[in-house]
C-alpha cells in the first residue's frame, strides 16, 4: 500500500490531463525557473514538435506552479538559521505594495508576503508566517533600519538576536533582482492577488535551481544541480507516472 499511495496521488493530480507529466512540468519549470513569457514556452514546445497554446501553458503553471513549489519546500534539507528579511514596492494598479521576503544566509528563498502597508502589524504579520510555515526559530535575524522589524521581534521573537548594520542585509536586497526582472518582463503584475500567487512559487522554485555557481568547483556543481533535478523529478512524480 506504501508503494501504490503516490502513484494514485500523481493520477489525481494529472488526471484527464491530455499531455505527459513529462511536458507538463517541463513547461512549469520553464516559466518559473527563466525569464519567460507564456509565449516563449509555446514557441520553445512547438520547436519540438509540441503543439500547444501559451493559455494551457499559463493554465499549467497556475494548478502545478504552488503544488511543485510546497514540495520542493517539504523536501528540501532544513533552511539556515541566519534570516534575511527585506521589503520592497511594488505598484499594482497604480496603488503601492510592499513584497516582503525573507531568505537564509545561503541566499534560499524562506517565504514572501505581499502587504499595503510596512508598519509594525505587516512586520509582525510576516514574521508569524514565517514561523508557521518553517516550523522553527532563527538564531538571528538581520534587517535594516526600518523599526517596524524591532518592534515585531520584540513582541513576536523577543530572545533572537537582531541586526540591523549597514550593508549586512544585501543578501536580502539582492534577492528582489528576480522579481524586478520578471515585473518588467510581465509589464507589473495585474493584481495583488496575481503576485502574490506568482511570487510564491516562483521564489521557491528558481531558489531551488539557483545554487550559487561561484560556490562550487564544475563537478560539485553538476553533482549539487543532478541532486535538485532529482528532487525535482520526484516532486512532479514522474517515475510514479512511467511505472
Amino acid at each position: 500500500m506504501r508503494h501504490t499511495a503516490p502513484m494514485s496521488t500523481s493520477a489525481s493530480l494529472y488526471h484527464r490531463h491530455r499531455f505527459p507529466t513529462e511536458i507538463i512540468s517541463h513547461c512549469v519549470w520553464l516559466y518559473f525557473r527563466f525569464a519567460l513569457s507564456f509565449r516563449d514556452v509555446e514557441e520553445m514546445l512547438a520547436m519540438r514538435g509540441v503543439s500547444l497554446s501559451y493559455e494551457t501553458v499559463r493554465k499549467w503553471c497556475l494548478k502545478f506552479g504552488q503544488t511543485y513549489a510546497n514540495g520542493l519546500r517539504h523536501k528540501s534539507p532544513r533552511t539556515g538559521d541566519q534570516w534575511h528579511l527585506d521589503e520592497v514596492f511594488l505598484k499594482i494598479n497604480g496603488r503601492v505594495h510592499y513584497l516582503w521576503r525573507a531568505v537564509d544566509q545561503d541566499g534560499d528563498v524562506l517565504d514572501i508576503l505581499l502587504q499595503s502597508h510596512r508598519d509594525k502589524k505587516a512586520a509582525t504579520k510576516f514574521f508569524r508566517k514565517l514561523l508557521k510555515t518553517l516550523r522553527y526559530a532563527p538564531r538571528v535575524i538581520v534587517t535594516d533600519g526600518l523599526r517596524s522589524y524591532s518592534a515585531a521581534k520584540a513582541e513576536v521573537m523577543p530572545s533572537v538576536e537582531h541586526l540591523q548594520q549597514k550593508y549586512q542585509n544585501n543578501r536580502a536586497e539582492n534577492s528582489h533582482q528576480p522579481t524586478r526582472l520578471r515585473e518588467r518582463l510581465m509589464r507589473r503584475f495585474k493584481s495583488a492577488g496575481h503576485a502574490q500567487r506568482f511570487l510564491s512559487a516562483f521564489g521557491i522554485i528558481t531558489s531551488h535551481f539557483r545554487v550559487g555557481r561561484h560556490l562550487y568547483r564544475a563537478s560539485a556543481y553538476r553533482a549539487v544541480m543532478k541532486s535538485r533535478f532529482a528532487v525535482w523529478e520526484e516532486e512532479i512524480c514522474v517515475e510514479a507516472m512511467v511505472n
